[in-house]
């Protein structure tokens, strides 16, 4: 059995019967903000990540075809998967942009994916934010 709520109004008629007036949508807020692109591409790198593990797709390069990116496109993005577990979400969850250009791009967390030790990322990550601020 489906039960459904929802609010409604009687008004009277011209003739004096009861008149069925449904309630008025409520306004949705609009957001103000847009989520940062970094935050979008390490999103997409996890579920690209899943999709090679399910066998999904066989490989990096059918999924740069499958995502019409190229190879090396696809390696950037999949190279954010080598960040520490809390730079990723730190990236997942950064805050919205109201305007200007994001904080942190993917150009610049580049030469972090590439250090070997995730005590290394979280110092590269901290010196990026104070020469950003």
């Amino acid at each position: 059995m489906i039960t459904v709520t929802k609010k409604v109004f009687l008004s009277n008629g011209r003739s004096g019967r009861k008149k069925l007036v449904p309630a008025k949508p409520a306004v949705q807020q609009v957001p103000q903000g847009r989520v940062p692109r970094i935050s979008k591409l390490m999103a997409l790198a996890i579920k690209y990540d899943g999709l090679l593990r399910e066998g999904t797709v066989p490989d990096m390069s059918e999924l740069a075809r499958f995502a019409h990116v190229t190879q090396p496109r696809m390696t950037q993005i999949m190279n954010l998967l080598h960040l520490a577990p809390d730079i990723q979400e730190e990236l997942l969850f950064l805050p919205e942009v109201t305007d200007g250009r994001d904080p942190i791009h993917e150009k610049m967390l580049r030469p972090m994916t590439a250090l070997p030790s995730w005590e290394e990322q979280r110092v590269a990550l901290a010196s990026l934010r104070v020469d950003g601020a």
